[in-house]
């Protein structure tokens, strides 16, 4: 994807096995809101591709279940992402992977909130504050090369 790899060798993990979801706990009402919760907030986000490896993010240890929080009742939602290096030039990509597939998957009334974990990118202050701010993100959205990467590692793997 990315010539010049900044990790060359990063540690592959075993992904999780995914949790069958309950069919008994859904509303029968077709308009009655449905909560959302931890699992399926990660279910989103899992497979998303790394911007420079073939691996996802979750095989990178990139985003956890445990990194994810929501609250329903106030239709919030946070993802706590960790780079696999301190010095990583694609963890703002990585944040606007997330902010986009979260932002294509969740209703409207949810705010997303995508950050680097505390300490672990050298400039963390600056990707937390780009990814967001409204306008930045909105921007970057505009530029043709951004969205075909980000779609990219959004678009579906089949292993």
């Amino acid at each position: 994807m990315v010539s010049g790899l900044i990790n060359a060798n990063p540690v592959i993990y075993e992904k999780k096995q995914r949790q069958q979801r309950s069919t008994q706990s859904l509303p029968t009402d077709e308009y009655a809101v449905e909560p959302i919760d931890q699992l399926e907030i990660f279910d989103h986000i899992r497979d998303i591709k790394d911007p420079e490896h073939p691996y996802s993010l979750e095989e990178l240890k990139v985003i956890t279940e445990e990194a994810v929080e929501v609250d329903d009742q106030n239709s919030y939602v946070r993802v706590t992402f960790t780079p696999t290096v301190e010095h990583c030039s694609m963890a703002t990509i990585i944040g606007l992977c997330l902010r986009v597939k979260l932002l294509r998957s969740l209703p409207s009334r949810y705010k997303v909130d995508i950050r680097v974990a505390p300490g672990s990118h050298a400039t963390e202050a600056a990707v937390n504050k780009q990814l967001n701010d409204k306008e930045r993100v909105a921007a970057a959205l505009e530029n043709p090369n951004l969205v075909e990467m980000v779609d990219e590692c959004l678009a579906p793997s089949f292993d």
